[in-house]
């Protein structure tokens, strides 16, 4: 209760300065909407903002599950395997090097203009921190726990899942706090370059029609979007890592 609180009154103070600016500055409504319009064209085109919105969601959860999951085989490999450590390494590293906006227009070329490349671009922006999140918990697992399993004669299997993967859960659930902070930039940018649907859409064409207002009610609702889905995966990794809590 306390935290739902001081989230809404630091919305209330944004919103508060938001709208001192406008009256400070005299910026007109296609430049800067006030606060009040905004939150009437969310009311006006709900319908609108909730057909795009669900489009997005789609996108995001995609390449969520999608993204998680290659990420964590990723991780697997990267620790059990020196081949596949020597090759993956360095395209790890250097995927960071390529700015994922410079992809989109490419993926949009391979794939056309439906979910997929969204899809594959939500999945290309969260990889890298799935990844080296999910491998660097798997190496820090306590080297006693391991001795102990090994001196039990323990199978391969399950040291993997009683000690390993639950070591790495708080490094995992840190990189999956970053993910899906990030996740609905992938499916934006994606919806920029070749959309027909999606919120990203809704706002390239609200731009091209000097509707701000509507672009700026699109906006609103992604980021309300992304708080919800991050303030969820943090419940539940609360949950699932409890136990490091009370340790």
């Amino acid at each position: 209760m306390k935290t739902a609180l001081r989230h809404l009154a630091i919305a209330a103070v944004l919103l508060a300065l938001w709208q001192a600016l406008i009256l400070a500055t005299g910026t007109p409504k296609y430049i800067l909407p006030p606060p009040l319009a905004v939150l009437q064209k969310i009311v006006s085109a709900r319908s609108q903002l909730a057909e795009h919105a669900l489009v997005t969601l789609a996108e995001v959860g995609l390449g969520l599950i999608s993204g998680t999951t290659l990420g964590i085989l990723s991780a697997l490999a990267l620790q059990y395997s020196r081949l596949l450590r020597a090759l993956l390494s360095p395209l790890l590293v250097s995927s960071q090097a390529i700015p994922v906006y410079a992809l989109a227009p490419v993926l949009t070329l391979w794939f056309g203009f439906g979910m997929l490349p969204k899809i594959l671009m939500t999945v290309l922006i969260i990889y890298f921190p799935i990844t080296t999140a999910a491998y660097d918990g798997l190496r820090r697992t306590p080297q006693g726990y391991l001795d102990l399993a090994r001196s039990m004669n323990s199978l391969p299997r399950n040291t993997l899942l009683r000690l390993r993967l639950p070591a790495a859960l708080p490094a995992f659930a840190s990189g999956l706090r970053v993910a899906v902070a990030i996740a609905p930039i992938g499916a934006v940018i994606g919806e920029w370059v070749g959309g027909s649907s999606g919120l990203g859409y809704l706002m390239t064409y609200a731009n091209a029609r000097t509707q701000t207002d509507l672009l700026f009610a699109a906006l609103a609702v992604l980021v309300l979007i992304t708080l919800t889905l991050y303030s969820a995966t943090d419940r539940l990794l609360h949950r699932l890592i409890r136990w490091k809590a009370a340790g």
